[in-house]
């Protein structure tokens, strides 16, 4: 079984802002692969389905982003999942607005979902997918500019990295991380 997992915060104020665009993955994902995420459990929002023959599970932690980790486990816990069938996806401050970097380790670069998902999960080496969101400008606080909404010029740009995003997981599901790396970066 692989496991997708996007970070973001849950709530109507949140969406499509820069912090939710794992959300937006999953989103994609559930209408790509028609798994409904009609699950709540595990504090997630989740869908199990098939890909081909592939199950897969779609999760959004509803722990807020800061306590991501603690959906993230419980799920990998429950269906008995290894790190290595997981993908985290969030977004990144350090990628220019638009840019996918595909990793299979790393340190959470102070992203405060990524430092939870590591202290429960219990090491730094798991996939994931980091979608640009560049640095706030003008002296903005980098809490406000994360938990706000993309500028009418970024937001056709993310639109598209969110579909490339879902086709990285795709790819994913019949072939090794390392191999979508190289196609994706």
């Amino acid at each position: 079984m692989k496991l997708i997992i996007g970070l973001g915060n849950p709530g109507k104020q949140y969406e499509k802002t820069r912090h939710n665009v794992g959300f937006d993955v999953i989103e994609e994902l559930s209408n790509q692969f028609n798994i409904p995420l009609d699950q709540l459990k595990f504090k997630g929002q989740f869908g199990m389905g098939f890909v081909g023959t592939e199950k897969v599970l779609l999760l959004k932690p509803l722990t807020y982003m800061n306590l991501s980790g603690e959906s993230i486990r419980a799920v990998m816990d429950f269906y008995d999942i290894d790190t290595e069938e997981i993908v985290v996806i969030y977004d990144d401050l350090d990628i220019p607005v638009g840019k996918l970097r595909l990793r299979q380790k790393g340190s959470a670069g102070g992203h405060n979902g990524i430092k939870s998902t590591i202290a429960h999960i219990g090491t730094q080496e798991f996939n994931r997918i980091r979608i640009g969101v560049d640095r706030p400008q003008n002296g903005m606080s980098v809490s406000n500019y994360v938990l706000g909404r993309f500028t009418a010029d970024e937001q056709p740009i993310i639109d598209e990295v969110v579909k490339r995003s879902a086709e990285a997981c795709q790819s994913w599901l019949t072939k090794p991380f390392l191999q979508v790396m190289n196609e994706f970066n």
